[in-house]
């Protein structure tokens, strides 16, 4: 593990050696891939962890490599440090996994007390990724990461599943329209025929659950037409569940690192969801400006760091990001009651994703047939 790329003032670095945190891994196998947030490595022999850390949010991520080279899934862990935090973690050998055991405090005490001896085994906190965590991840708090972390303490690519019992597997509700449709997709189809699995108690995230229906129970088939091309209803009922309203872009920041940097597919499926929440409501924009500013803001930054094969794979599934947000685009532009700053954003933000990606944000009124609304026969 080495520290190439690190930039420093020295204010900086003098700050940080007083208030820099500490992580020491204990026992990590040479060759292990070992990282910090956007930055990985592979270890050596002498490899004991992780120094001056910066105070505030951070994502450790490892995977363990067998004598062929080939890597196990990956597996990381969140945590919020404190100033001057000296953490300690051991790995697990027959687990090939960082240990959950709480390290004895003799063994904490002894290491701080050799930390002059033990700070040459230790990597520096690569800095020159630093600016960009914290664009990344400005809105996610301890409260955040501590609701949303997995019970078991480890965020895994690989969720360990098992078998949905009768009893456990939805019934009535949203499911049922699905049982009556005449025709089934290839991809539903295919659905239908794999396995009722779920994730082990404990194992998973526990992001938020998004609402199961967008209108009210008593609602009438006019209002339930109006939610349904409106998600404002829904986004309101998700809001009313956390404790500020802003932190439905923390959570989608943590969902969205958790799939950048821990390869999670479902933080990947519950970011998507939120954007379609999002983006499809219309009334809402006007009492939530400041949560859509941020929105934007967040996802502009994402988008500089979302994989190339992934922006294929989006645009080949006919890109929900684009399509998304050109109707947040188009209820932006036709209302006339929001304020000139939110919609000069908007218009910049339009400009840079056309300079970008080239996409075409031009006619927003104009409903596109693939997004227009489909009739369902129910038998």
């Amino acid at each position: 593990m080495t520290n190439e790329g690190v930039e420093m003032n020295q204010d900086l670095a003098a700050k940080l050696l007083v208030e820099g945190s500490t992580l020491v891994v204990l026992n990590v196998p040479s060759g292990t891939e070992f990282g910090i947030d956007l930055k990985l490595w592979n270890t050596e022999n002498d490899f004991k962890g992780i120094k001056v850390i910066p105070p505030g949010f951070h994502y450790v991520h490892y995977s363990a490599v067998n004598e062929f080279g080939e890597t196990a899934p990956k597996i990381g862990f969140l945590h919020t440090f404190k100033k001057s935090e000296f953490l300690v973690r051991r790995w697990d050998v027959k687990g090939e996994d960082l240990s959950s055991e709480v390290a004895p405090e003799e063994v904490v005490q002894r290491l701080r007390d050799n930390l002059k001896e033990l700070d040459r085994y230790l990597g520096c906190y690569p800095y020159d990724v630093w600016n960009q965590w914290k664009e990344l991840t400005n809105h996610i708090t301890p409260s955040i990461v501590e609701r949303c972390s997995p019970i078991c303490g480890f965020v895994r690519s690989a969720l360990e599943l098992e078998p949905c019992s009768d009893a456990m597997r939805p019934r009535g509700g949203i499911s049922s329209p699905k049982k009556r449709r005449r025709a089934l997709t290839t991809e539903a189809k295919e659905e239908e025929l794999l396995p009722d699995l779920k994730p082990k108690p404990g194992t998973e995230l526990r992001l938020s659950k998004l609402p199961d229906k967008s209108y009210p129970d008593d609602a009438t088939p006019t209002e339930i037409t109006k939610h349904s091309l409106d998600s404002s209803y829904a986004l309101d009922t998700l809001l009313d569940t956390l404790t500020l309203p802003m932190e439905i872009i923390g959570e989608m920041q943590l969902a969205f690192v958790c799939f950048l940097v821990g390869q999670s597919l479902d933080a990947f499926e519950h970011w998507k969801k939120l954007i379609y929440l999002i983006c499809g409501a219309d009334s809402a924009i006007l009492r939530r400006r400041v949560i859509y500013m941020e929105f934007m803001k967040t996802l502009e930054t994402q988008l500089t760091h979302v994989p190339e094969d992934m922006l294929c794979d989006i645009v080949a599934n006919n890109n929900f990001i684009y399509y998304n947000l050109r109707k947040l685009f188009a209820n932006i532009e036709i209302n006339s009651e929001l304020d000139g700053r939110l919609k000069s954003y908007t218009s910049r933000f339009r400009e840079r994703l056309t300079m970008k990606f080239s996409w075409d944000f031009c006619d927003l009124q104009d409903e596109n047939e693939d997004e227009a609304p489909v009739i369902v026969f129910l038998e």
